[in-house]
């Protein structure tokens, strides 16, 4: 006899799947309108009806499977960013996970490492369509739980920052820009606040899932107790005024909740915050407008959450040169732009270093799918204690990570800001 869940599957033209493994979670892609706020609607792919798609809670080590329903025609992918998974289930095609073709269905079965904030998002190729892609909804968060010791705190609050209605301001199609902003798919002031009490301890998770955006934070009468960068605990959890975030990254933060009123937490940059880049904090027993004070002058830097402490000498170096293409390519990688860039090969059991030398005049975001690397040079000077797994190379200068673990496999190696990855940025990585 048909149960439920296949009888739907069937009445929308689905594949039937085995009804005794049941997911443990379930996105459905599909094309949705969306309330901002302000009396802007947008339409867009996402997860589940909802942007951003539905919070993901697995647990460290225990085996978990997701099926993803593609409800529209085209072909779709979900990665599951800054997870260590093998490349046929990791959400890029060029490693060899399977496409989610067009009304169809995918299973995949994984075991969720490490723990930390993640999130997932798709990873279709958009070009010159800004539709698609990391322009649209489908982002969301997921959370790893520990296998044991859990943080303290009292109050956990996702933050998701999104941009949606992008266009280019100028016509070489490169200066590209939004006119609507959003924290947990809502702008300023249109959504629920985030409601505290004094003295509450709450941990901020913070992901930028803009495709193109870097945004810096603040919360006006408190600061952020730093302990976590892309998921992975810092060596030297610090307290800072301001976060700042490149597409792809996250930070998790621990608030103090010691100043009563209502307040604005949001993108320090006015035309940005006025748009819609924030979202109000909300004390029990609060009246009154929502405020907002500038916060004071502060430069972020990765090394502030890290030790002086040089690394181990690294035992292969790897070169990685950022520059513009040629012949029409936007942007390459020692002088090959996607899909004609070389191999990068690391060697399991060594220490391998890469080297980022970005002569543009632009910052990259940088990510490498399926593994974390350490910070150990930044600006010249040798720092350890920060793992990551996107890391932002300011124009002229030279990072440089290393990678201890190697998994085996192919890893995808690329600029997370959309616009660069379509064109050109992109390698593969491959152990030895």
């Amino acid at each position: 006899m048909m149960n439920r869940r296949q009888f739907l599957a069937l009445g929308a033209g689905l594949p039937l799947v085995n009804a005794a493994e049941a997911p443990d979670h379930t996105l459905r892609i599909s094309e949705v309108t969306v309330d901002l706020g302000r009396k802007h609607t947008v339409k867009t792919l996402a997860y589940n009806g909802q942007v951003p798609g539905p919070l993901l809670r697995m647990k460290e080590g225990q085996p978990t499977t997701v099926d993803v329903v593609n409800e529209t025609r085209d072909p779709e992918m979900v990665h599951w960013h800054g997870f260590h998974i093998p490349p046929e289930v990791d959400g890029a095609h060029e490693e060899g996970t399977p496409m989610v073709q067009g009304r169809d269905r995918r299973s995949y079965s994984f075991v969720p490492t490490p723990s930390g904030t993640r999130w997932y998002h798709t990873h279709a190729m958009a070009g010159h369509n800004l539709k698609i892609g990391s322009y649209s909804g489908q982002f969301g968060m997921a959370i790893v739980e520990p296998k044991e010791n859990p943080g303290r705190y009292d109050l956990e609050v996702p933050i998701l920052l999104h941009e949606f209605d992008p266009y280019f301001a100028a016509a070489t199609d490169m200066d590209l820009t939004y006119r609507l902003f959003t924290v947990n798919g809502k702008m300023l002031g249109s959504g629920e606040p985030v409601r505290v009490r004094p003295g509450q301890r709450a941990l901020f998770r913070i992901v930028n899932a803009s495709a193109t955006l870097e945004h810096t934070l603040a919360l006006p009468g408190h600061t952020f107790r730093v302990v976590a960068l892309d998921g992975n605990a810092v060596a030297s959890p610090r307290s800072v005024p301001t976060v700042r975030l490149s597409p792809g990254e996250r930070i998790d933060a621990v608030v103090e909740m010691k100043a009563p009123g209502a307040w604005i937490f949001g993108e320090v940059d006015a035309a940005q915050r006025n748009a819609g880049a924030g979202i109000v904090v909300e004390y029990s027993g609060s009246v009154g407008k929502p405020q907002w004070t500038a916060p004071p002058a502060f430069r972020w830097d990765y090394s502030l959450f890290g030790t002086a402490a040089e690394a181990p000498k690294s035992d292969v170096r790897i070169p990685l040169v950022i520059e513009p293409g040629k012949n029409g390519n936007l942007w390459a990688i020692n002088g090959k732009s996607w899909p004609n860039t070389d191999e990068i090969v690391l060697r399991p059991g060594r220490r391998n270093r890469l080297v980022f030398e970005n002569r543009a005049e632009m910052d990259h975001p940088v990510h490498l799918h399926r593994h974390t690397f350490e910070v150990v040079v930044l600006a010249g000077k040798p720092m350890s204690g920060v793992f990551k797994d996107v890391v932002l190379v300011p124009a002229k200068q030279t990072v440089e990570v290393e990678v201890a673990q190697v998994a085996p496999g192919p890893s995808l190696f690329h600029c997370h800001q959309q616009f660069h990855m379509d064109f050109g940025f992109m390698a593969l990585m491959r152990s030895e």
